[in-house]
């Protein structure tokens, strides 16, 4: 399983919360770094976006090396990038993208310019077998400032084939997690809201998604194992800094 994405040095989102997930899913992550950060728990204050030359060469290392059953996309930060990617998948046709749409950080902290989330829209999307933006993520994506959820698919479903909008940062006791398919298939599925806030939940979500997806599982059921999967990770997060809660995604027990 190929993720490329940023590191994150706080552990708790990026490509640890990539790897942590997925072997939490029984698979093995294969983590080529796109972008080193500077952030903690509470925000991210700076970015570098590595050379392509660079991307390129670990990902192509990947491939020739390991069989890749599915990609995970993060943090990208440039336009450059996401022609990288779109790259690096002509090398790997028939197998399965997800694109999770990282353009904020959780203390609201950008992780690249406006117009790389157009370009993941216009070139990335098209590619991807399913994309997981967040609402303020997807109103970015859909150029819809106060957008419903229902408004941000219509204008990206032309775009994209199946789209997962995450409601984790609406007030709502409930949160209603929405799966769209160009089709025009619907599925909701909700959970009960926590009460904490939460670094690298939708890099864990995006992560046991492409891990479910990589096993075989149907999709509309690999959404549901990977939205129930990361429910129990938040609900026993913890908060090892000042900032926010980090999901727990592997089991206290786990080496024992």
């Amino acid at each position: 399983m190929l993720c490329l994405s940023g590191h994150d040095p706080s552990g708790g989102a990026g490509l640890q919360a990539d790897i942590e997930a997925l072997i939490a899913q029984g698979c093995h992550a294969a983590p080529a770094v796109t972008a080193l950060t500077v952030q903690d728990t509470v925000n991210v204050s700076d970015f570098r976006v590595l050379d392509r030359e660079w991307v390129l060469a670990q990902a192509h290392a990947v491939i020739a090396d390991l069989p890749v059953a599915a990609v995970k996309l993060g943090m990208l930060g440039s336009v450059q990038m996401v022609e990288t990617v779109l790259e690096i998948m002509q090398s790997l046709p028939g197998v399965p993208l997800v694109c999770d749409p990282v353009l904020r950080a959780g203390g609201g902290g950008a992780l690249g310019k406006d117009e790389v989330g157009f370009a993941i829209r216009e070139r990335l999307l098209p590619v991807a077998a399913i994309a997981t933006p967040n609402l303020p993520e997807a109103r970015i994506l859909a150029e819809l400032p106060d957008g419903s959820a229902d408004e941000c698919a219509e204008k990206l479903l032309p775009f994209c084939r199946n789209l997962l909008i995450t409601g984790g940062h609406g007030d709502e006791s409930e949160v209603h997690n929405r799966l769209y398919t160009r089709e025009g298939t619907h599925h909701t599925f909700t959970c009960q809201r926590l009460p904490g806030s939460y670094h690298g939940s939708g890099c864990t979500l995006a992560s046991a998604l492409a891990g479910r997806l990589a096993l075989g599982e149907e999709l509309a059921s690999a959404v549901r194992s990977a939205l129930d999967y990361t429910w129990r990770t938040l609900r026993d997060a913890e908060q090892p800094g000042h900032g926010q809660y980090v999901p727990r995604r592997l089991p206290l027990d786990f080496c024992s």
